[in-house]
């Protein structure tokens, strides 16, 4: 166990205060941690999920039915839980409630999983199954949701910003109507009630010098972030069906439904091109767990009870509905497997919460005081069941 706190949790700690410091002396300025936050989303995350997925088989998912059924309503009912209630507790938007769920509802499996389970339970067929389910859940299906959530949250909301604006502009347009009647400048009703020149970036949004959209919240506008380059796209009038297009143009989104999609029609991935995703994919929990110190670095640090919560939500709550789950369908006789999925649900924050919330600038301080939190805490709750699963399954087994 010491171990494990040494060579998995310290040097994560250490690395995200490294982010603090080099973000408080100004080592980074906003453009490169803009770029770096660009690097790991759609470079070597994208690389790291779909290496960590293509590797499993269609026999994997199959094999034990009743572990990826728990793992897959189990990992999106707690991620959408935590959507909500970040909504009805804290009163957030939906883009801000879908970057919460990211982060309190998912967790790290694909830099700390086998880091973590492997030295408890050893390497063996129910160790790489139970990380390969979880991972595909994880990166596979809750991310796509959360950027459709993100997408659907900034599209009402520039939606309910334009109508602001046009009510606006009507007023405006009818004054000017009436002062120009009253005074019979007609030139001047004229200009004011045209082709709704008052109504220019009338949902708030402007271009920074990044390239991006920043929207009237300063949030980055996915649906019109850089990451896509200056060429025009089509706008699609279904909010519904422009949150789901958006989302699946990310590379964070579709490389690992890309990967799930050949680990179903049992296409096996050349292992001869595995080097060619890993170089990068290493880079990536290093350079995450670094953007997260970077962002910490920019908003003030928060233990209040926000992020209390979303630390016993990831680190209580889960793997406790998760033990509920596994005794109710009848795992607890089934060796190791319920203390290894309690375990892999239980690990800290995914790292890819905290950088789309740098990125796009959405639920920052509450998303990374949460991650620092949860990491530290992570410390307790890996002890605590370590002892007390062999216990709970010896009872019902």
């Amino acid at each position: 166990m010491v171990q494990i706190l040494v060579n998995d949790i310290l040097p994560i700690l250490v690395i995200m205060i490294l982010g603090y410091i080099c973000g408080k002396f100004s080592y980074f300025d906003d453009d490169q941690r803009q770029g770096l936050n660009k690097v790991v989303l759609n470079i070597a995350l994208p690389a790291a999920l779909f290496v960590s997925i293509v590797k499993a088989t269609r026999e994997m998912l199959v094999s034990d039915i009743t572990l990826t059924l728990i793992s897959l309503f189990g990992i999106v009912g707690m991620f959408m839980l935590s959507f909500f209630l970040c909504k009805l507790l804290f009163h957030h938007s939906t883009q801000e409630a879908a970057v919460c769920a990211l982060i309190a509802g998912s967790p790290t499996i694909g830099f700390l999983g086998f880091a973590v389970l492997d030295p408890i339970y050893g390497t063996n067929v129910d160790t790489n199954l139970v990380i390969a389910i979880v991972a595909i859940v994880v990166n596979a299906i809750t991310i796509p949701i959360g950027y459709y959530l993100i997408n659907l949250g900034q599209a009402k909301d520039k939606a309910k910003a334009l109508a602001a604006a046009g009510k606006s502009t009507a007023g405006k347009a009818a004054e000017a109507v009436s002062a120009a009647a009253n005074t019979g400048a007609k030139a001047v009703a004229d200009a004011a009630a045209g082709d709704g020149k008052l109504a220019i970036a009338a949902d708030g949004t402007h271009v920074d010098k990044h390239g991006d959209t920043i929207t009237a919240k300063g949030e980055v506008d996915v649906s019109r972030s850089s990451n896509k380059g200056t060429k025009k796209h089509h706008e699609i009038k279904n909010p519904n069906l422009a949150a789901i297009v958006n989302a699946l143009k990310q590379p964070v989104c579709w490389a690992p439904i890309l990967a799930v999609l050949l680990v179903i029609i049992g296409v096996q991935f050349p292992s001869e091109l595995d080097p060619c995703f890993e170089l990068i994919a290493k880079a990536n929990s290093g350079l995450a767990v670094l953007s997260a110190g970077l962002a910490l670095s920019t908003v003030k640090f928060s233990l209040g009870v926000e992020t209390l919560w979303n630390t016993f939500f990831r680190l209580i709550l889960t793997p406790a509905v998760f033990i509920g789950l596994g005794l109710i369908f009848g795992m607890a006789g089934d060796g190791d497997k319920l203390s290894l999925l309690v375990m892999a649900v239980a690990l800290p924050p995914a790292f890819s919460g905290i950088i789309i919330s740098s990125r796009y600038n959405i639920y920052v301080q509450e998303g990374a005081s949460s991650v620092a939190v949860s990491t530290v805490g992570f410390a307790a709750t890996c002890v605590l069941i370590v002892w007390i699963m062999p216990i709970i399954t010896h009872m019902f087994a």
